[in-house]
């Protein structure tokens, strides 16, 4: 005779969604973290509904990463986490930064790399991806073995713990994308130029930011963990606007500075 222990309780009067969903709640417990969509395929002014659950909580938020046809991050979110575990957000895929077609991946990060996992949507209707098409352009340089060849431009670096399987510069987003293939902790050092990247703003492993780098100027060191496939190194983005707002700013708070302490210096000087 089977055993049918593990299966949801039956229960009077309850549908065969309420079943399904009993049955659905107990699978999502023996799974760290899941993360689900609510169609597969969508357009270019589609809202993404994105619903998940947790095994255990523990009081850190989740973090929402997506990643789109080109290999680059298209947005980050961290969302709460319910008491039951449950998390939800909505993604809007109108906007420049989702105009091409293909498959977009939505991973979801619980506090380490272990408590990861993703969905995948397919958005068409707007522009096409072709990943093997490449403008005419000039030969790309030739790059030692202590250089990374990323895009045309070769960028310096050293790695323990693992090896570097490819390299990619975004240029949209000012980052360099290195996938890695991480047999223990290492760490990863890169020293792009200023033509590559001018400043690091921000490092990400495996889509999380991290903390564990150092940066000096335009080197920077990641230690990263075992297992790690992605280090992306983001740079600044310089804002030529800035310098005449920022003076204007700074001309008119002299101006109000002297005009207080004018009016005060009048308001103590006795009247007769």
């Amino acid at each position: 005779m089977e055993d049918h222990s593990d299966l949801p309780q039956a229960c009077v009067g309850c549908t065969m969604e309420d079943a399904k969903a009993a049955a659905n709640k107990m699978l999502l417990k023996d799974i760290p973290v899941s993360v689900w969509t609510d169609k597969t395929e969508y357009g270019h002014s589609d809202m993404i509904t994105v619903k998940g659950q947790v095994a255990n909580t523990s009081g850190f938020p989740v973090t929402i990463t997506v990643i789109s046809p080109l290999n680059s991050i298209v947005t980050i979110d961290q969302l709460v986490v319910a008491e039951d575990g449950s998390f939800e957000t909505t993604l809007n895929t109108a906007g420049a930064i989702w105009k091409y077609d293909g498959t977009y991946t939505i991973k979801a990060n619980y506090g380490s790399a272990e408590k990861s996992n993703s969905a995948k949507v397919e958005l068409s209707g707007g522009v096409a991806y072709t990943p093997n098409y490449q403008t005419p352009s000039k030969p790309a340089k030739q790059c030692s073995s202590n250089e990374l060849s990323a895009s045309g431009q070769c960028v310096p670096f050293s790695i323990s713990g693992g090896m570097v399987t490819s390299a990619t510069l975004n240029t949209n987003d000012n980052s360099i994308v290195i996938s890695i293939n991480a047999e223990d902790d290492g760490t990863l050092t890169i020293t792009p130029s200023k033509t590559v990247q001018d400043g690091i703003f921000m490092v990400l492993v495996d889509g999380e930011e991290w903390d564990d780098v150092e940066i000096v100027a335009n080197k920077v060191t990641v230690m990263f963990p075992a297992g790690a496939e992605t280090i992306e190194v983001i740079g600044t983005f310089v804002i030529p606007e800035f310098g005449t707002i920022a003076a204007m700013i700074l001309a008119v708070a002299i101006i109000s500075i002297i005009a207080v302490s004018a009016k005060s210096r009048l308001s103590i000087i006795p009247r007769y």
